[in-house]
């Protein structure tokens, strides 16, 4: 699996890309332009996105770098720059952090960490995004940004779907039908969105499917949400896990659940208070830092 994916890391390269070469072949970018910029970057690289689902405000983006040979590169930092087209200068210039994904000794997946930036875009259009990790070669990766009008998902202050979502007492604790995830997480099919939302608690619930993640980026979303429940064990927050497909197999689709929440990938994460609404949310992984911090403020 990993060495087909290494093949069309390259072919990606390559196409979107080009190589250090390619650079010195072209007429001479705009001085202090984006891309001036990726010129000057050395070795190009690959950035596979965390995340798809953008509407205009303060973007948390996140990405993992790859080589040609299809090598995870991830040094701690990472300059990034953003612009409205490559030949434009960029309007803003910030550093993105590694955030590890995962619980240590608990999960087993191939990517250990994504790069994550916070940058505000004012508005929906196509925008580009450059990172260049800090350390070691000089590289640099360049890509597109699609900014939609409105975001697929609920939006943050939106209210959220009072889902019947399953729990061990609504199927008779048939575990089978609740989880993938080995071993079971009990803790988090106790409550339903339903119940939660009746009972005027913040809660946290997880769109996510252990066994059949899709990307590569999706990492073990449900191990960090248990790991942060653990954390909060002694406040009324609540903390619930949801399956993506219908009977827990891909072949049959995805869920009404998915369907009703208007979910457009896998894996979300939503932060519910008392009132309802949605306060955070978080496509793909995130660390156990970051979610930690955002449920501190749930109110």
């Amino acid at each position: 699996m990993r060495a087909s994916f290494a093949v069309l890391a390259l072919a990606a390269l390559t196409a979107a890309c080009g190589s250090t070469a390619d650079h010195s072949e072209r007429s001479a970018p705009s001085p202090g332009s984006l891309e001036a910029l990726w010129r000057h970057s050395g070795q190009s690289v690959l950035l596979i996105p965390g995340k798809s689902d953008y509407s205009p405000g303060k973007l948390r983006i996140s990405f993992l770098v790859v080589d040609a040979r299809g090598r995870i590169v991830a040094p701690p930092t990472a300059h990034v720059w953003i612009a409205r087209a490559r030949g434009e200068k960029p309007f803003e210039e910030v550093s993105a952090r590694l955030e590890r994904v995962g619980v240590p000794g608990v999960s087993d997946h191939d990517v250990k960490a994504l790069y994550v930036v916070h940058l505000s875009v004012p508005t929906p259009g196509t925008y580009y995004v450059l990172a260049r990790p800090i350390g070691g070669v000089r590289i640099g990766g360049l890509r597109e940004l699609l900014v939609k009008s409105h975001s697929a998902s609920p939006s943050v202050g939106a209210r959220a779907y009072p889902s019947r979502t399953p729990t061990l007492a609504s199927t008779g604790g048939k575990l089978a039908q609740l989880t993938k995830r080995v071993p079971p997480d009990r803790e988090l099919l106790r409550y339903s969105v339903a119940d939660s939302f009746a009972a005027h608690v913040p809660f946290v619930v997880t769109f996510a499917t252990p066994r059949y993640c899709t990307s590569r980026t999706c990492g073990p979303v449900v191990d960090v949400v248990d790991r942060v429940r653990r954390r909060f064990s002694g406040s009324d927050i609540r903390f619930i896990h949801v399956e993506i497909y219908e009977g827990n197999d891909p072949r049959n689709g995805e869920n009404r659940w998915v369907r009703q929440w208007h979910l457009p990938s896998e894996p979300w994460t939503f932060l519910v208070g008392r009132d309802g609404r949605i306060k955070a949310k978080f496509e793909g992984s995130m660390s156990v830092r970051e979610l930690a911090q955002a449920v501190a403020l749930l109110r």
